[in-house]
This record gives structure tokens, C-alpha cells and sequence, in this order.
């Protein structure tokens, strides 16, 4: 049986190290390679993978996690500086879902794939132990989007036109933010939020 396998990643040389590593194996075939999650909705319907690898962080409307919630067989690429932050939300997926380091070897990732294909559990110790020890995340998906994008330095206006809100709705949120993290500037609630994987 070969292993049909859908590569997500925002960095295109990084990418293409993915793809001649698992394009290596007899039983496994890349079939396609996408940089956001809204092409890779479209390239899974397409393609019909058996195993979706991918970037946590990828850009996008559609979150990594949604896409995780919709689907079985999804291996997430996890940096470990971010692994509290992601970890959180999708290890509670397993086994659907797996989650691996950036750091792991390429031997490492071969063999996560097929364990993802046949169904078992792939789940790296050290980030799992991270998600066990994370708080519940007080903000929701939206709130956590809107949080991120205050973090790269977008104003409540950039903010309203790049998530299809007015800005009296962003400014909403952002109300909320401030008072589920006891914060009293955005800064803070970031800073926070960082801090105990929240976003």
C-alpha cells in the first residue's frame, strides 16, 4: 500500500527537504505541496491524502486545528518553542492527529507517517508533557486570532479588514482579552498569553 502524502509548510526550501526525505521511501508518495491552509482545503479535495504533514503556524483563515478537527490522519510539525502553545488544542485529537518535532530526525518522520496512516498514536513525549501541564486556555479561536495579530503589531482597523469584523467588534474582543488575561494594556495580555501557551 503506498501512503499518499500532503506536505504543508510556509518555508518553500523546507518544504522541498520534506518532500525528497518521505519521496525516498518506496511506500510513500508526496502528492501535493501547499504554503496556506485555505490551498490545502482545496489540494485535500483534490489529492484525497492519506496523511496530511504540517507546519503548525501555517497562514491562514482556516486554522491547522480546524483543519485537524475535520480530518483524520494529520501529522502536525510542532517547533518546540511553540509546542505549549499548539499542543494544548491537538493533543486532545490523538490519535487522529500526531504531533512531532521540528527537531526530529528524518528517520524519525518516516516512520511517524505510516504510524498516522495505519491509525496509531503519534505523539512526541516532550511536547505532550507540555500540553498535560498547560492551563486551559481561557480565549477563544477568535480571540486568540485577533491576540496574535495585535502581537505582529496590527491596529483594531487592520485587524476589522483582515478578519472581514468592523472595528467596534475588534475593539470587542479586545475588551474581552484584556479581562480574561487580568491584563491591563495588550502588551500584557501578549506577554501572558505567551507565556502559558495560549497562543
Amino acid at each position: 500500500m503506498v501512503i499518499r502524502v500532503l506536505l504543508g509548510h510556509r518555508g518553500k526550501m523546507l518544504r522541498g527537504a520534506l518532500a525528497a526525505v518521505l519521496s525516498k521511501e518506496s511506500d510513500l508518495r508526496v502528492v501535493a505541496e501547499v504554503d496556506d491552509a485555505d490551498q490545502l482545503l482545496t489540494a485535500v479535495a483534490l489529492e484525497r491524502p492519506d496523511v496530511l504533514v504540517l507546519e503548525s503556524r501555517m497562514p491562514a483563515e482556516v486554522g491547522v486545528e480546524q483543519v485537524c478537527r475535520q480530518r483524520p490522519g494529520v501529522l502536525v510539525l510542532v517547533d518546540r518553542q511553540e509546542s505549549v502553545a499548539t499542543s494544548v488544542a491537538l493533543v486532545r485529537l490523538a490519535p487522529r492527529v500526531g504531533l512531532i518535532a521540528t527537531d526530529a530526525s528524518p528517520d524519525e518522520l518516516v516512520v511517524a507517517v505510516r504510524e498516522i496512516a495505519h491509525g496509531r498514536p503519534v505523539l512526541d513525549l516532550e511536547l505532550a508533557m507540555a500540553a498535560l501541564r498547560a492551563e486551559q486556555n481561557p480565549l477563544t479561536d477568535r480571540e486568540r486570532e485577533v491576540l496574535r495579530l495585535v502581537a505582529t503589531g496590527a491596529t483594531a482597523q487592520e485587524i476589522a479588514h483582515k478578519l472581514c469584523l468592523s472595528a467596534g467588534t475588534v475593539r470587542n474582543y479586545l475588551s474581552h482579552i484584556l479581562a480574561k488575561t487580568e491584563s491591563r494594556s495588550r502588551i500584557e495580555a501578549i506577554r501572558k498569553a505567551e507565556e502559558a501557551g495560549w497562543i
